[in-house]
């Protein structure tokens, strides 16, 4: 988890609104986005793409923390799909429980929560990860976090709080960070195969968060190059400042990199040579253990 300052609670970083992008995992994206991160639209040629079934999930996605309840016009604008079609979407969730208006805003009903609970009920790693971050949480008296990579984000599978939040922001199974200047998301990227992170850092957007973020993607290639040869990641206060985290990858039986574990810590708390010397071993023996447990099937 990439920390913020938090009070007591867990840790969690998204982007600020003013000289720094809003808190960690609430980012504003100004590009509309819909099926694989563009407009549902963008993709063609497949007769059997449902165009319908892609806008009402980038409808769903244009809200978060920051946007819980919004017109039509400006899910319109955040998704790049038209009023008219966002309007259909609403409607349609709003029939099916997913969503409630009043006064021209719309807002996600609880309903809407399902539709997580369906991977994470049917993934097994979500059930397996909570007693290695428990017990990592434990032992380091630390917040600790299981998260995957989905295109450019990190999301939050797992968590486990320690008593001291770091965050400005709370995090949970489901919140979303940029990849490039959490812990975890550089373990992931790290271990993407050649023409997939290439391809990343093709498109990616590296925005500042603090004056300490990695911005550059040349620089960025030479920070992944040292996860993968150290085998763990340390981002020191990229995402906010007094936020100190340290992620390692979690691994099948044939090496294949299935998520990354990390725990986060304050800065001015925990240096970074402790965060090698104390916080690292038990992190990457959970790791070892989740990923032995996960290879060896149900």
């Amino acid at each position: 988890m990439e920390h913020v300052r938090e009070h007591p609670g867990g840790d969690a970083a998204r982007r600020s609104s003013k000289a720094r992008p809003p808190a960690p995992g609430s980012e504003e994206r100004p590009t509309p986005e819909g099926a694989n991160g563009s407009r549902p639209e963008a993709v063609t040629g497949d007769p059997n793409f449902m165009t319908s079934l892609a806008r009402g999930l980038a409808v769903i996605r244009a809200f978060s923390q920051q946007r819980r309840d919004q017109t039509i016009a400006q899910i319109a604008a955040r998704t790049g799909i038209t009023r008219a079609a966002v309007r259909r979407c609403l409607h349609t969730l709003e029939k099916l429980g997913y969503v409630t208006s009043g006064e021209r805003r719309y807002s996600l009903r609880p309903k809407i929560l399902s539709l997580g609970h369906a991977y994470l009920t049917s993934t097994p790693m979500s059930a397996a990860a909570q007693r290695f971050l428990d017990q990592v949480s434990a032992a380091v008296k630390e917040s600790s976090s299981l998260a995957v990579l989905d295109e450019e984000d990190i999301l939050y599978v797992v968590r486990s709080t320690s008593t001291t939040r770091i965050m400005s922001v709370d995090l949970h199974p489901g919140s979303r960070l940029p990849a490039f200047c959490t812990s975890m998301g550089r373990v992931l990227l790290a271990h993407l195969a050649p023409p997939e992170l290439k391809a990343y850092l093709a498109h990616a957007r590296l925005t500042s968060h603090t004056d300490r973020t990695v911005t550059s993607k040349e620089k960025l290639a030479q920070v992944l190059a040292g996860v993968r040869r150290t085998g763990y990641a340390i981002v020191d206060q990229e995402l906010e400042m007094g936020l100190r985290s340290i992620a390692v990858p979690v691994k099948d039986a044939a090496g294949n990199v299935l998520a990354a574990m990390n725990v986060g810590t304050h800065a001015a708390r925990v240096p970074i040579r402790e965060l090698e010397s104390r916080i690292l071993p038990p992190l990457q023996a959970a790791a070892a253990d989740l990923g032995m447990l996960l290879s060896s099937g149900p």
